[in-house]
């Protein structure tokens, strides 16, 4: 049987879009100048927010990402030819912005993609993966609180009011971000429960019948453990939906380790046991086999029947059951971000 390896795990990326409420000599000029170079940074960020959120193809996530870093190379180059305003200290503060964020993008958000595909082996690079997001969204996030304090600023010496839109794509993206981290949060709780089912089925396609019984055990007691962290978690905006998938499949992993794998735990042993017993007649010359041999092989030969018919309906049904309540998380967490992320 294989197992469903799931990783879901999102970046999202905030970047302002302000609008000027008064226009005041040539500062007011610079400032839109400015926004609306940015605003073609801002549409490619969501565009690539909206595909990590609603997009499955990787393709399609990675071209998103590969023309939001070309949009801010375009913009720093613009704003690079163009003159200052008063000097260039605020120019150059815009600059200063703009390069950590294409820093980031091609380099520690890169390197967050090569961790994804590793970080489903253990909780531990799971983890680490997660924690690597956090860490160069927090680089992001102080870069634009940096950035807007410089922007208010400049605004303010130049008695230019500065109005930001509610309904603009950096409030869109501030929605995501809280979204996101909710959706992450669940997603490592989950992980850390069902990487002893990753085990767990490595052991039992390699007839591991110790790996078996340990990865179950863990298994279970994980999952048990995890339905706790859950009984304190809250929801996004009270939306509990993904609490109650993720319990859903712990009771069912729970299910599985406790009642469902102990079967083929039973048949392995079985199985070793006939084949044992099978070498050892074979090894005996047919004049010299007893009754009291052949008695046992053939016993043991309707034990294993028996037991093969239990195997195969336990084996069938724990590759419907499993992959139906895999199917409903995977279904509750697409529907969780299309309720919550925007969509245009």
């Amino acid at each position: 049987m294989k197992h469903l390896k799931q990783l879901t795990l999102l970046i999202a990326l905030t970047l302002p879009f302000f609008t000027i409420a008064q226009s005041f000599d040539h500062a007011v000029d610079y400032l839109d100048f400015l926004g609306k170079e940015q605003e073609v940074v801002t549409k490619n960020m969501w565009k690539y927010t909206k595909a990590l959120a609603h997009s499955k193809s990787d393709r399609s996530i990675n071209a998103k990402r590969e023309n939001l870093i070309k949009s801010v190379e375009r913009t720093i180059s613009k704003i690079e030819k163009a003159d200052g305003f008063d000097g260039d200290d605020y120019k150059n503060q815009v600059l200063k912005h703009l390069r950590l964020n294409e820093k980031l993008l091609k380099h520690e958000y890169a390197e967050i993609i090569d961790m994804k595909a590793v970080a489903e082996q253990s909780y531990d690079m799971m983890e680490a993966y997660i924690l690597a997001q956090r860490l160069a969204n927090k680089k992001m996030a102080e870069s634009q609180a940096e950035y807007e304090t410089n922007l208010y600023a400049f605004a303010a010496k130049h008695n230019i009011e500065i109005q930001e839109s509610e309904s603009d794509l950096g409030k869109k993206m501030e929605i995501s971000n809280q979204v996101f981290k909710h959706y992450n949060d669940m997603y490592l709780v989950f992980f850390k429960v069902f990487i002893n089912e990753i085990y767990l089925w490595d052991a039992v396609e390699n007839n591991d019948v110790n790996g078996i019984q340990q990865n179950a055990n863990a298994l279970a007691s994980s999952a048990k453990e995890g339905i706790e962290i859950l009984k304190t978690a809250e929801g996004y905006k009270n939306d509990k939906a993904l609490i109650l998938a993720t319990k859903t499949t712990f009771n069912y992993l729970i299910d599985e380790a406790e009642n469902q794998i102990p079967v083929i735990v039973d048949f392995l042993i079985l199985e070793d046991n006939m084949n044992n017993i099978k070498e050892t007649l074979e090894k005996t010359p047919e004049r010299k086999r007893t009754k009291k041999q052949i008695d046992a092989y053939n016993d043991k030969v309707k034990e294993i029947n028996k037991a093969a018919k239990e195997y195969n309906k336990v084996n069938a049904s724990l590759n419907t059951e499993r992959q139906n309540v895999l199917g409903k998380l995977d279904s509750a967490k697409e529907k969780f971000l299309e309720r919550h992320i925007p969509k245009d």
